[in-house]
């Protein structure tokens, strides 16, 4: 059974007439006989009643005709949706994230994808920086936002765009501040007032660049920081602190998760600065991954 005996089916169906359909096929009237008895044989079903003076469609080939039909609607679409496929304008994404990154670049990011390609269908995976890498390179998911501060620690296979920059920021118990024990000038938090405090932190091997970038922010003030507990979620990390576990350095941007116990307070001296970025395989030729990237790599409207 191939395509051309379903539009010779359809065709007879159509016109309930062999001469008739062999004219709107431009074909001759034995050919197209032969034609539906080999489909017949193949199916090992009688599509057509046929008599000397007419010709009718069986039970089972009225029934059968919807589906023919929509199976033909469907092959006449196959050669534009592979010109859509190759120009990355239906198909899948597969995208992993950080926690941080819905704080500020993800959310904007996917909305423009999603409404410039609605046909592409995007899957969400959360993930820390150290994961999305593995998965990267094991093709588990196409694309990763992560963290990269302040330099990108990628491998040489993954491609990497540099997408958002942001300032840390302190966030520590309000208890602290009620009874004095923390005390910002001018709503900021000066080091000294936080080098001796206990540190919730990364663990490297999770968010090695957001890790580093807190640490040498001690060492380039003197200082080594005292980690009391170490967590992979930021909202957990945020979590131990309204606990007054101890105080932990964040993106600015998690200020939007209005937390309970806790306050976010800038950094009177030169605040170190956090980069989330995009990362891919380099080798990947996925169309919808150009796609994402051309995108992420244009400024917002």
């Amino acid at each position: 059974m191939d395509l051309r005996q379903l539009r010779h089916f359809v065709a007879v169906a159509e016109t309930l007439h062999f001469g008739r359909a062999a004219e709107k096929l431009n074909m001759t009237q034995p050919p197209l006989s032969q034609s539906i008895q080999a489909l017949e044989a193949t199916l090992g079903v009688r599509l057509f009643a046929r008599t000397r003076r007419s010709v009718a469609l069986t039970a089972v080939g009225a029934e059968w005709l919807p589906y023919v039909r929509k199976l033909l609607a469907e092959a006449a679409d196959l050669p534009d949706i592979a010109l859509r496929l190759s120009r990355g304008e239906v198909g899948a994404l597969r995208l992993a994230f950080v926690s941080t990154a819905t704080y500020s670049v993800m959310p904007p990011l996917i909305s423009r994808f999603k409404a410039q390609f609605p046909q592409v269908e995007v899957s969400l995976r959360e993930a820390t920086s150290d994961i999305q890498i593995d998965w990267l390179l094991d093709g588990d998911v196409d694309a990763g936002l992560l963290v990269a501060a302040p330099q990108p620690i990628t491998p040489p296979q993954l491609g990497y765009l540099p997408l958002h920059r942001e300032k840390l920021v302190a966030v520590v118990p309000e208890s602290w501040m009620a009874s004095g024990r923390i005390r910002p000038s001018k709503g900021k938090l000066r080091f000294s007032q936080i080098r001796n405090e206990g540190l919730v932190l990364f663990p490297r091997q999770s968010a090695p660049a957001l890790h580093d970038l807190i640490t040498g922010y001690y060492v380039g003030a003197g200082s080594t920081p005292t980690i009391v507990q170490e967590a992979v979620q930021m909202q957990t990390i945020i979590g131990l602190v309204s606990a007054a576990i101890g105080i932990a350095l964040v993106p600015e941007s998690m200020r939007g998760l209005a937390r309970p116990g806790v306050a976010y307070l800038p950094l009177a001296e030169k605040p170190p600065v956090m980069e989330t970025g995009l990362a891919w395989r380099t080798d990947s030729s996925a169309p919808t991954l150009r796609r994402f990237i051309a995108l992420a790599g244009e400024p917002a409207a």
